[in-house]
């Protein structure tokens, strides 16, 4: 599958259901303007990012500036609703067993007790809500990885924000395993547990969901949409212009 190259990432032009269907094992991650403006900025997150073995869109926004391009992007897939139908699909596949790390103390469990009576089945085989700033506990970390792997999970959900989730997956993963599948998905687990609530589908569709979620939390989200984000438009102007020049290549 040829990807398509948004300034210095390339993603891949794939829909929820092929997805959905060829997902089994690698990791995951699920690129938003936000990812796009770190990776002009931080080697350590691009460097990892090269070795994600699927990069799918997860932004209205991105999935639109795509069709500017020669090849455009068959739609946008973001990770909070893909990871629903992802645990729909599976649902009677035994040897998808799903574990939740990340958001704040008892709302993994949350979100698992609601996925897992969703489901029928226990599903969701573990969760655990790491402490503030547990990816610089080594200690803390190795007590992750040993909950991880003797719960049995075969995928692992990881819900801390980016870049923090994708760096820990990548340092992590070779020592668990059991885990065949990595998926970084930032506040998925939230939504799970209906600790936040998604936009109405009309406000995804026309592409607002990132302002929906501005009103609902202004004081953090306002120097991440509003200063930082819109320097994407700068980037990608370039990029239509030939202009564009990947700064670790």
């Amino acid at each position: 599958m040829k990807f398509i190259r948004i300034l210095n990432v390339n993603i891949l032009p794939v829909t929820q259901n092929r997805l959905l269907c060829e997902l089994e094992e690698g990791v995951l991650y699920t690129p938003n303007l936000d990812h796009l403006i770190k990776l002009q900025r931080d080697r350590e997150f691009y460097d990892i990012y090269q070795q994600a073995e699927w990069i799918v869109c997860d932004s209205q926004i991105l999935y639109l500036a795509s069709k500017l391009l020669k090849r455009s992007l068959p739609m946008a897939i973001p990770g909070s609703s893909f990871f629903t139908a992802f645990y729909n699909y599976h649902a009677n596949n035994p040897n998808c067993k799903i574990f939740l790390l990340g958001a704040a103390e008892g709302v993994a469990k949350k979100a698992m007790e609601n996925i897992n009576r969703r489901v029928g089945r226990q599903i969701v085989v573990g969760a655990h809500s790491p402490s503030y700033g547990f990816e610089k506990n080594e200690q803390e970390c190795e007590e992750l990885i040993r909950i991880v792997n003797e719960s049995g999970a075969t995928v692992l959900l990881v819900g801390a924000g980016a870049p923090k989730q994708e760096k820990w997956i990548a340092k992590y993963r070779s020592r668990m395993s059991g885990v065949k599948l990595f998926m970084a998905l930032g506040a998925t687990i939230d939504f799970e547990a209906g600790n936040i609530k998604r936009a109405p589908k009309i406000v995804q569709i026309l592409a607002m969901e990132w302002f929906y979620r501005f009103l609902k939390e202004p004081k953090r989200l306002f120097r991440r949409y509003f200063i930082d984000d819109i320097q994407f438009f700068y980037y990608f102007a370039k990029q239509l212009l030939g202009l564009y020049k990947d700064p670790f290549a």
